[in-house]
C-alpha cells in the first residue's frame, strides 16, 4: 500500500535520505556527483531552503534541510529528484527505478541533536572507510567548511562555525546516538527531546511513528498455558 503525503512545514529541520534501487550505485563517477550538487543549487532557486548538511555516497545520499515555509520540502526534493532521475536516464541510456523508494525524512528539534545529525551526515566517508579524513571526500558540505568556496546555497550553523567542528566531526558517535538515529531513519520518527518529539508527532500526525514496532501482543489466552 503507498504510504499517503507527507506533510512538512516551515521552521523545522529535517534530515532527508535516499538510497539506491536495491542498494545500486547511483553516483558512477565525478559527473553524477556535480550534476547532482548543481541540480540542489538549482532547486534553491526555485524553492528557496536552507541546505545545512549534505553528503553523497555511491548509492546513497544525506541532506540536513531547513525550509522557510509549510510543504517547501516537498517541493524541493520533488524537482530535485525528479530532475536527477531525468538526467541520469539521459547520461546512460537508461530507465526504471533509480532510488529504491520515496525519500525519507524526518524532523530534528533544532538544539544539541540538531548538531548530532549533522556530525552523523558528515561522518558518513568515516564510517564507510571510504577516506582517513572526512574533509578527504570531495561530496560532502564538510570539505567546504574546512575549506572554503562551496556552494551558495550551504547554509552554515553555530556548529560548523565552531573552530572545533572538524575534530568533533572525527570522533565516533556513541552506540546510543546511532541507534536512536537508526530508529528514526527507519521509521520516520522526530529526533529531539521527549516531550519536543510528542509534540512534533502529533503536530505531523506522525504518532504511528512513536508506537513499538512489530505486531502487537494478542490479548486473551496464553499460548503457553493449558487450555480451558
Amino acid at each position: 500500500m503507498p504510504r499517503g503525503a507527507r506533510r512538512s512545514e516551515g521552521g523545522t529541520c529535517y534530515h532527508v535520505l535516499n538510497r539506491g534501487n536495491g542498494r545500486s550505485g547511483v553516483f558512477h563517477g565525478e559527473g553524477d556527483y556535480q550534476d547532482f550538487i548543481l541540480l540542489m543549487a538549482q532547486a534553491c532557486e526555485r524553492v528557496e531552503i536552507r541546505v545545512l548538511a549534505f553528503c553523497l555516497m555511491p548509492n546513497h545520499f544525506h541532506m540536513v534541510l531547513w525550509p522557510h515555509e509549510d510543504g517547501d520540502l516537498g517541493r524541493w526534493m520533488h524537482w530535485l529528484m525528479t530532475s536527477q532521475v531525468r538526467r541520469h536516464h539521459g547520461r546512460y541510456h537508461s530507465s526504471g527505478h533509480i532510488w529504491q523508494d520515496r525519500y525519507k525524512s524526518f524532523p530534528v528539534q533544532n538544539n544539541q541533536h540538531l548538531v548530532t545529525v549533522l556530525r552523523y551526515v558528515e561522518r558518513n566517508p568515516l564510517r564507510a572507510g571510504l577516506v582517513s579524513e572526512a574533509a578527504d571526500w570531495p561530496w560532502s558540505s564538510h570539505v567546504w567548511w574546512q575549506h572554503g568556496g562551496g556552494p551558495r546555497f550551504l547554509h552554515p550553523t553555530p556548529a560548523v562555525r565552531n573552530p572545533d567542528w572538524p575534530e568533533l566531526v572525527k570522533q565516533p558517535q556513541t552506540k546510543a546516538e546511532l541507534s536512536a538515529l537508526r530508529n528514526c531513519i527507519k521509521r520516520d520518527r522526530p529526533y529531539g527531546g521527549s516531550r519536543w518529539v510528542r509534540d512534533t508527532a502529533k503536530r505531523l500526525a506522525l504518532e504511528s511513528s512513536l508506537r513499538p514496532s512489530g505486531r502487537p501482543r494478542k490479548r486473551g489466552k496464553n499460548r503457553d498455558s493449558p487450555g480451558l
